[in-house]
């Protein structure tokens, strides 16, 4: 290994300078009398002053050793002959830094070429890679102004916020592409067909600028009027939102259930419930959202996630979902068109929210019966006889001449289970081990949107909402490391290779 001497001839002569003037400094008595803390406060500031140094050390030496480099050939086959020392900045983790390097060109030519910010795989912006992946790291779990804050304190940047949105777009710019390059590499993945392989989606509202509503809900808002000046006017937070749709797929291991494992026994004052099954957890799980692309184009999204893991359709798919139709006519649709085993449940906790809604219409505020009545329909649901509850509570509400006023929740819930009557065989789903309850979407709703982009205050643009949701999909799926070399490699080609011809930087290629 080189070893370069401290001479004026080498670029670490300013590196070693600030590492013996930190060395000095830390054996001062004025520092021997410091508390541990200022101690490890000091060395943090300077210390990033000595690293800042030997990046640039490192990039000086990079510049030094390419002055026999021959000339490139562009990607349009002309060689680049003419050359001339070009600079630019570039802020890193540790502070600013300066890139010299030589820049290649010919006559009547247009492009020159840079070879040693492609083998640096340097960005465009003044931004590098590792600040973008750091400002990553923030913005999906705090505000931006918190990024801003937090950034200046763990590196010594300085970045302003607007620069902070754009590099938490730009990160996410290659989410797609990712996805649709690990589906081509799972194909040949061995998976085990015993699991079911279940498929979910949802919506979610993001309170977005008015600019980010689609076209409906922007005319919308922009008739609203006379709103109060002091305290929100009835009706002022709507037409401010945009739905997200959200998609889930992962792998679950069957477990047949009987009803006491959903519902909890009637009992006694003497005799205790006894405990329920552990359920198996969800394995392999990618959770995702988009506020851009509409429903159909997501939950298309979640049936080719579904295949690239069962490409040959041996698994049993299932469905679910909360009732919309959009979705249960695309996913039905689907499912015929891959020719799959799918299987399309509707939740059954929306079934129990529209009874709850519906008991209310017999009993009056606080009366106790009404679990135990609520525990009966839901039952004789489980037992696959949705049909014959939605009768039973309507001729129950026409007995006792209900107004219309009042028996309206008895009306939606007996038109819900009627609808969905085909999807609420929940005596065969757990007989087979199948889940009926959406929790694992509901959750990703939670997280995906309400954590980050449901914060007090925040309103979106479209840009920078679907560049959250892309990041924070990544994170909770775990894949946001596996995407972040996937990045690197994509803006190498998107920034330089893509410049030159084949025959240039083979090893590069090779390792990309």
């Amino acid at each position: 290994m080189a070893v370069y001497p401290l001479s004026s001839a080498t670029p670490f002569k300013s590196t070693r300078e600030c590492f013996d003037e930190l060395v000095e400094k830390v054996s001062s008595p004025a520092v021997l009398q410091l508390q541990h803390d200022e101690v490890e406060r000091l060395v943090e500031e300077d210390g990033r002053e000595l690293l800042r140094r030997l990046y640039q050390a490192h990039l000086d030496l990079r510049r030094m050793e390419e002055s026999g480099r021959a000339a490139p050939t562009g990607a349009d086959g002309e060689e680049r002959a003419q050359r001339r020392d070009r600079g630019r900045r570039l802020s890193v983790i540790f502070g600013s830094v300066e890139v010299w390097r030589q820049s290649f060109g010919a006559r009547g030519v247009s492009g020159g070429l840079r070879p040693l910010d492609a083998e640096l795989n340097l960005p465009d912006e003044l931004y590098s890679l590792g600040v973008r992946r750091q400002v990553v790291d923030l913005v999906v779990t705090q505000s931006f102004d918190a990024s801003v804050d937090k950034l200046r304190a763990r590196t010594g940047t300085r970045i302003a916020k607007r620069q902070v949105e754009e590099l938490t777009v730009q990160a996410a710019v290659d989410f797609d592409a990712f996805y649709e390059h690990r589906h081509e590499a799972m194909l040949d993945a061995p998976v085990s067909s015993a699991d079911l392989l279940v498929l979910s989606t949802d919506g979610k509202g993001i309170v977005m600028r008015r600019d980010g509503l689609r076209a409906e809900t922007r005319r919308k808002a922009e008739r609203e009027s006379g709103k109060l000046a002091t305290r929100l006017s009835p009706g002022e937070k709507r037409n401010r939102k945009r739905m997200a749709e959200v998609a889930a797929v992962y792998d679950l291991q069957v477990q047949p259930r009987s009803i006491e494992d959903v519902l909890p026994r009637a009992s006694t004052s003497t005799e205790q419930a006894p405990p329920r099954a552990k359920r198996p957890r969800a394995r392999n799980k990618r959770v995702w959202a988009s506020v851009e692309k509409p429903l159909k184009t997501v939950v298309k999204q979640c049936f080719e996630e579904a295949l690239a893991r069962d490409a040959w359709l041996e698994r049993q798919w299932v469905y679910l979902v909360d009732g919309n139709q959009d979705q249960l006519r695309q996913g039905r649709a689907l499912g015929e068109s891959y020719g799959a085993k799918l299987t399309v449940i509707v939740d059954f906790i929306h079934v129990l929210e529209y009874l709850w809604k519906a008991a209310w219409c017999f009993f009056e505020k606080g009366d106790k019966g009404v679990e135990a009545w609520v525990l009966k329909q839901s039952t004789a649901v489980l037992q696959g006889k949705a049909s014959s509850v939605a009768g039973a509570i309507k001729r129950a509400a026409t007995m006792r001449k209900m107004t219309k006023k009042r028996r309206v929740n008895v009306d939606k819930c007996a038109r819900f289970l009627l609808n969905q009557k085909d999807y609420l065989h929940y005596d065969d789903y757990l007989s087979r081990g199948f889940p009926i309850a959406t929790g694992v979407i509901e959750g990703a709703c939670r997280h995906l949107i309400n954590d980050r982009l449901g914060i007090t205050g925040a309103r979106w643009g479209l840009e920078g909402a679907e560049a959250m949701l892309r990041l924070r999909a990544l994170k909770s799926s775990g894949d946001l490391d596996e995407y972040w070399t996937f990045h690197r490699r994509q803006e190498l080609h998107r920034n330089h290779l893509r410049r030159y011809a084949e025959t240039e930087f083979q090893d590069l290629r090779a390792a990309a």
